[in-house]
């Protein structure tokens, strides 16, 4: 199978290339290679070095292609609205211009890195309501350390619960809302060409090669940077946000099970590890790691995020057979005692 990997040069893209190489396949890597995210240019002999909105460098990269894996994207809660237009100039027009090179050249199936940041604030249920969907959270509430979203039709406490695919999607920032371009686009694409399309939706994904030194890093690069400096990690909030953290390697297999698979014309995933942890799980994991410092609570907080998001993975492990081998501890571990982990 010959391949055209999009940021493959990219945190999960070096894992994914790894994979697909030790499988056997051909790959072309299609990589911009932003300063704000690659530090040096990395040692991959079928590199180009192209922006995936250059639909010439994307046209001649896909001759020959029979799958096309997208992972190219900008990515993270973003700084401020500053921000915006490259989300939507990476993320949407970015995936646009690839999308229309693929139906160009007439390459039938397409993988597509999403996100579960689609589903915003996730679910919840309210013991008198049932299934709700919350607002945005409101500034003062956060100000006044009131973190948890109540229900919008008797104001009580929800209890957060895991997101299947095809729950309502609503994203809350910029990032979110250029990926669920991303997946429309990618549904459009797949309705007007005869393709098929797989929308991974990624969890919090960590492991080796995590960026360094940049804003729009994952939470785990971050706690780590400030472990590696011998500073204790500053949890945001009140460090009990609910999340999935799911190992590189883990999502590298997803995404080549998803290259290979026979699906429908959309099929969309969730792809974590199957375990909820809390903020302040993972930064107390990595504190202990890293022999450094316990993590410091600060009450801070960031507009964009959202409180919990935990999502089932069960469809993916029934039908195309993906399993997770890393839980967080050994993870954490491996990560920790990696050079340049």
């Amino acid at each position: 199978m010959k391949v055209l990997l999009t940021g493959g040069a990219g945190f999960i893209g070096r894992h994914v290339h790894s994979q697909l190489v030790a499988e056997g396949h051909e790959v072309t890597v299609l990589d911009s290679l932003r300063p704000d995210v690659h530090g040096h240019r990395p040692d991959l002999d079928d590199l180009v070095v192209a922006d995936v909105r250059d639909a010439g460098a994307v046209a001649a990269a896909l001759d020959g292609v029979d799958v096309v894996i997208h992972l190219a994207a900008k990515v993270g809660l973003g700084v401020d609205l500053d921000d915006i237009d490259d989300y939507v100039g990476s993320n949407g027009l970015g995936t646009a211009v690839l999308l229309r090179q693929v139906g160009h050249a007439k390459v039938g199936h397409l993988v597509y890195a999403s996100s579960m940041v689609v589903y915003g604030e996730g679910r919840y249920e309210c013991t008198e309501h049932g299934v709700v969907a919350p607002g945005p959270r409101r500034i003062r509430d956060l100000e006044a350390g009131h973190f948890e979203p109540p229900c919008p039709r008797c104001g009580t406490f929800l209890r957060p619960g895991l997101v299947e695919e095809d729950a309502r999607l609503d994203p809350r920032n910029a990032y979110a809302a250029s990926k669920l371009t991303g997946e429309h686009l990618a549904a459009s694409w797949a309705r007007e060409t005869g393709g098929r399309v797989v929308a991974l939706r990624f969890h919090n994904v960590y492991g080796p090669g995590m960026p360094r030194n940049t804003p729009y890093a994952g939470v785990a690069a971050l706690f780590r940077s400030w472990l590696e400096r011998g500073e204790a990690p500053q949890v945001f909030e009140d460090g009990r946000q609910r999340r999935d953290f799911v190992h590189v390697r883990d999502v590298a297999a997803a995404v080549t099970l998803a290259a290979s698979a026979d699906h429908p014309q959309f099929a969309a995933y969730n792809v974590g590890s199957g375990t909820v942890h809390t903020i302040a799980d993972l930064a107390t994991e990595l504190s202990h790691a890293y022999g450094g410092p316990d993590p410091v609570i600060t009450g801070r907080f960031r507009l964009g995020d959202v409180r919990h998001i935990t999502a089932s993975s069960d469809r993916i492990k029934a039908e195309l057979g993906w399993k997770p081998a890393y839980d967080l501890s050994t993870g954490v571990a491996e990560l920790a005692g990696s050079a340049g982990g």
